[in-house]
């Protein structure tokens, strides 16, 4: 969310109707979120105005583990320059951080090509907003799910219950530090999640959404102490069940 929302303010900021603007002091300080949305705290530090040249020797963008050598446009300015001195600083101050972690596996390779393309320059912000939608629609959508045997069948679903909630096991990336509760497509990928934990004996889906509208699952290491709760499900695994009952 963070790095889309980083994404769409550069896409803005080189296509503005002042020209391309350059963030000149980019710093995460510099930024809050708003609503879901990545603002800029501090325009002080904007420019529109682009490098003059005369050959393209006089267009190097020069950081500190890495340089870009540009063009020398027509009109004696270095092309692209705030636009890609803007991407390269999201990439090395947003993009390594948070892009490698917390995405489902199949669609980490994709966020590792953008991660990579904006490291060398090879993306600029049109290509970059375009890939970010592109997993955005892959991940809202569930078309990243790889095809899988059905595993619902092998719970029991109790609607309008829940369980009381405490400290239950912890898992990565989780929504909550308490326990582990995860983003998730449907149900069915919420049961081969569970299938996948050793811990895991249940879950819970209730009506609270993410920023993409993807509902959240609370994953349990047991189902008893259940509670009524008209907007939530409860999934039991069959064989947990059958352990309770003996």
């Amino acid at each position: 969310q963070i790095c889309l929302s980083l994404v769409k303010l550069l896409f803005y900021l080189a296509h503005s109707p002042l020209g391309s603007i350059v963030l000149l002091d980019f710093q995460p300080r510099q930024f809050v979120m708003v609503d879901g949305n990545l603002k800029v705290t501090d325009m002080d530090d904007a420019s529109t105005e682009e490098l003059s040249c005369k050959e393209d020797n006089d267009c190097t963008l020069d950081f500190p583990t890495k340089s870009f050598p540009l063009k020398c446009s027509v009109v004696g300015k270095c092309e692209g320059i705030n636009e890609k001195k803007n991407l390269f600083n999201a990439y090395r101050y947003f993009f390594t951080y948070l892009l490698p972690h917390s995405a489902p596996p199949t669609l980490r390779p994709l966020l590792s090509d953008i991660l990579n393309a904006t490291g060398d320059l090879r993306y600029g912000i049109n290509e970059t907003l375009r890939a970010f939608e592109k997993v955005l629609h892959l991940y809202k959508s569930g078309l990243y799910l790889q095809k899988r045997p059905l595993l619902l069948k092998d719970y029991i679903s109790l609607k309008g219950f829940r369980t009381v909630e405490g400290e239950g096991y912890k898992c990565w990336p989780s929504y909550s530090h308490l326990g582990c509760l995860l983003s998730i497509h449907s149900a069915e990928e919420a049961a081969a999640i569970c299938n996948s934990q050793l811990q895991c004996q249940s879950f819970i889906i209730t009506q609270h959404r993410t920023w993409t509208g993807r509902p959240l699952a609370s994953f349990q290491s047991s189902w008893t102490d259940l509670i009524p709760d008209a907007n939530a499900v409860v999934y039991i695994k069959r064989s947990a069940s059958s352990r309770e009952r003996l």
